[in-house]
């Protein structure tokens, strides 16, 4: 029998934020993009949620339902030091840390003879009185119900303020638990299965625990049979304390739609860059390369294309992107987000046998390209390109 405890920092952002300025305490804010750049709400305080705002909002929309709402500019580099400061104290109680995201992680704490709720108040008040940061926890016998006692002990404290909920489901409850909360709550229960659910009468988890699990493999498949096992509080996945990347991607929504050609090309010139310095920084190659492109009309499109070996050279990923574009955009299309992707990874292998003297030269350009954009930054220095 496991024991799970699921950690969700509160509104991480502007929680960061608050300890920059104080003065944001109590106030309607949001962190994230300007609104005259097309930027959206990333997170935002729950004095600003009480009005109707969340994270993915655009700007432009929260601005009009609290026009005094105070944007505020993403702070990437102080998220991911208190990240790495909170993930320390977990650390500090178990090393079974499976991080899931820069605010959120589980810890397998199966070993310890404590009972769980006062290791999980403990860690709570430390990382408070420590960082001043507010997290809420969820503990229980495995990762789906950890993390769904967070959201629920969450969504019990909603107010103005941070919710510091703490909720424990006790071994052999888990199905009873579950049971009332809204289908919507279990994990993998997204906004089209939720409707298809609701269309066989399903509401609730328990609704799904006690519907024939044949019959819902029959409508869902493989999912249905998932569905039907977690509705009952069974998940047997371990803690992981390895995440393997799948994919490097960079994109950028324009302040305004863009249709020169030029610009187009050049923008995918800078984001293979950024792309590629990525995966050479990792120490990675991929052999898929992919667009993706939205219209102004939000309609939003991929491709992709199989590069004849791994790579980590923008040359190579930008030629690839750049072939895609023209395969897909019309001409004089005007374009509101563009992005590129690198998937396929496994380690890098140079080897000049592979790649000939005159790519062995440019690998080596490369490096010291990369050295000194570390260094100095990416501005410093950067390859000629002809479009």
């Amino acid at each position: 029998m496991r024991t799970i405890l699921h950690l969700d920092l509160d509104a991480f952002f502007c929680a960061v934020e608050e300890l920059d300025d104080p003065s944001l305490c109590g106030k309607p804010f949001a962190v994230g993009g300007r609104p005259e750049e097309r930027g959206v709400v990333a997170s935002c305080s729950y004095a600003a949620r009480a009005l109707g705002i969340h994270s993915a909002m655009p700007m432009s929309r929260a601005l009009r339902l609290c026009p005094e709402l105070i944007v505020v500019g993403h702070g990437h580099s102080k998220y991911g030091e208190k990240s790495r400061q909170v993930m320390e104290r977990l650390h500090s109680i178990s090393p079974l840390v499976e991080q899931i995201s820069i605010d959120e992680a589980f810890v397998d704490i199966s070993d310890m003879r404590e009972p769980a709720g006062q290791i999980a108040l403990r860690l709570q008040n430390q990382v408070w009185d420590e960082l001043r940061l507010p997290c809420s926890i969820g503990v229980a016998s495995n990762k789906l119900v950890a993390k769904t006692a967070t959201e629920t002990g969450k969504k019990a404290a909603r107010g103005s303020g941070y919710p510091r909920a703490l909720t424990v489901v006790e071994a052999g409850r888990e199905a009873e638990f579950l049971a009332p909360l809204p289908a919507s709550m279990l994990w993998g229960v997204g906004p089209k299965t939720e409707s298809r659910l609701k269309g066989i009468g399903i509401h609730t988890i328990g609704d799904i625990a006690r519907y024939p699990e044949s019959e819902l493999a029959a409508r869902f498949g493989q999912a249905g049979r998932d569905l039907s096992r977690h509705a009952r509080g069974i998940d047997e996945r371990p803690v992981s304390t390895g995440r393997e990347t799948k994919s490097i991607s960079q994109e950028i929504t324009f302040a305004r739609d863009v249709s020169d050609d030029k610009a187009l090309a050049s923008t995918l010139k800078t984001l293979s860059d950024q792309v590629a310095h990525s995966l050479r920084r990792e120490k990675l190659a991929g052999k898929t390369v992919k667009l993706k492109l939205r219209w102004p009309d939000f309609t939003t499109l991929t491709r992709q294309s199989t590069l004849p070996a791994p790579s980590d050279q923008a040359e190579e990923i930008h030629a690839a992107a750049l072939a895609l574009l023209r395969q897909v955009r019309p001409a004089g299309q005007p374009v509101r987000l563009i992005g590129v992707g690198v998937s396929g990874l496994g380690q890098a292998v140079h080897q000049m046998q592979l790649w000939g003297q005159d790519n062995e030269k440019q690998r080596k350009l490369q490096s010291a390209l990369d050295a000194l954009q570390e260094k100095y930054g990416k501005d410093i220095i950067d390859k000629g390109y002809l479009p």
